[in-house]
C-alpha cells in the first residue's frame, strides 16, 4: 500500500486507539481524544491555514486523526513520498502554537502512547517517563511492527529524524 495525495483510508490500529478510553487523570494520565476517522482534506487545510495565519497553505501532507483537550491537533505527516500511512511520521500542532514530531511511524507512536504519552505530552512536555498503560501496550503488541522502546527514545529519535520540522512549521507562519 502507498500514500498517494487523498489517501484517507483509516489503519486499523488508528481504528483501535480510537475505540480506548483516555483518562486525562487530572494531568497524570493521556490528553488524548482519537478520532474515528481522518479528518477531511477540507478540514485539514482550514485548519493548517488557521493556525499558521497562512491563507495560502494547503493540508494535503497531513492525516489529522486525534486532538488534546484543546484542540491541538495530532496527524500523520505525509512526508516520505510512495510510502504507506502507517509509515509516515507522528506530528502535534498545539492550539498555543508548540509543534514537534511525536514519533517516526504509526507504530512507534503505539509505543509512545503504550508508555503512557501521548502527542500533546511527548511535544510539550520535558518529562517523557510516562505512566506504562496496560490496554495500550496490548494494543500495541497487536499492531506495532516495530520493536517496543521508551518513549522517551522514540521521541528523541524521531526529533533527531526530523531535526527542522519545527523551524520549518514556524517558517510557514505569517
Amino acid at each position: 500500500m502507498t500514500t498517494t495525495d487523498d489517501d484517507r483510508g483509516f489503519p486499523p490500529a488508528l481504528a483501535e486507539v480510537a475505540a480506548t478510553e483516555f483518562g486525562h487523570d487530572e494531568g497524570n494520565g493521556i490528553d488524548f481524544e482519537p478520532y474515528a476517522a481522518f479528518d477531511s482534506a477540507e478540514e485539514t487545510t482550514d485548519w493548517l491555514r488557521s493556525w499558521t495565519g497562512n491563507p495560502g497553505l494547503d493540508g494535503g501532507a497531513y492525516r489529522v486523526f486525534g486532538q488534546d483537550g484543546t484542540g491541538g491537533p495530532a496527524a500523520l505527516w505525509c512526508v516520505r513520498p510512495g510510502r504507506p500511512l502507517v509509515e509516515q511520521p507522528v506530528v502535534f500542532m498545539g492550539s498555543e502554537g508548540a509543534c514537534g514530531v511525536v514519533a517516526g511511524s504509526l507504530s512507534d507512536f503505539l509505543w509512545v502512547l503504550a508508555d503512557g504519552i501521548g502527542p500533546m505530552e511527548a511535544v510539550e512536555y520535558d518529562d517523557l517517563a510516562g505512566r506504562p498503560d496496560p490496554v495500550l501496550a496490548e494494543l500495541a503488541e497487536r499492531h506495532a511492527t516495530t520493536p517496543r522502546r521508551p518513549a522517551r527514545e522514540i521521541v528523541l529519535g524521531a526529533r533527531a529524524e526530523f531535526p527542522a520540522y519545527v523551524r520549518d512549521v514556524e517558517a510557514l507562519c505569517r
